[in-house]
């Protein structure tokens, strides 16, 4: 099993705080360390959508939030490597805490996964995430030559 989420992987997030994607951007999530974050701007649904250029099959999700701007309702979709339209897949309910927490999220022969986060414990519907993690097996890549319809903003590797 591996982190499918690489310099390849395409990310979408519903905001950042104060637009400041150098210190709160959304590859904060991913760049393996606890000291940066993906910090939302307020407002609830806030989401992490995620394309990952080939089909996968997804195991877990591993997410590390800041105590206090947790999604406390997770509303976790897919799309599959066949299909164009987010699909529900389950909801999960993250703790109100600063520790990694692991969700067993099945999906099989997935392109995309969208997390969108209902609820926040924050009075203003902020939330922080320092890892996310998505846990599983590549089925296959993207052919040779192969464009992805996201702009190059989306782009991980930024």
């Amino acid at each position: 099993m591996e982190n499918l989420v690489n310099t390849k992987t395409m990310c979408k997030v519903s905001s950042v705080l104060n637009r400041n994607n150098k210190d709160y951007g959304k590859k904060n999530m991913f760049d393996g360390t606890v000291d940066s974050c993906w910090n939302s701007d307020q407002g609830c649904p806030q989401y992490v959508r995620i394309k990952f250029g080939s089909a996968v099959n997804i195991s877990r999700l591993e997410l590390m939030f800041q105590g206090g701007f947790v999604g406390k309702e997770c509303r976790v979709e897919a799309v599959s490597e066949s299909g164009s339209a987010f699909l529900p897949i389950t909801t999960i309910y993250p703790e109100d805490i600063n520790r990694l927490q692991t969700f067993d999220v099945p999906v099989a022969h997935a392109s995309e996964l969208r997390l969108i986060f209902e609820q926040s414990t924050d009075f203003f519907g902020r939330v922080t995430i320092y890892q996310l993690r998505v846990m599983g097996e590549r089925l296959g890549t993207c052919a040779e030559g192969e464009e992805s319809d996201e702009s190059d903003d989306d782009d991980l590797d930024e």
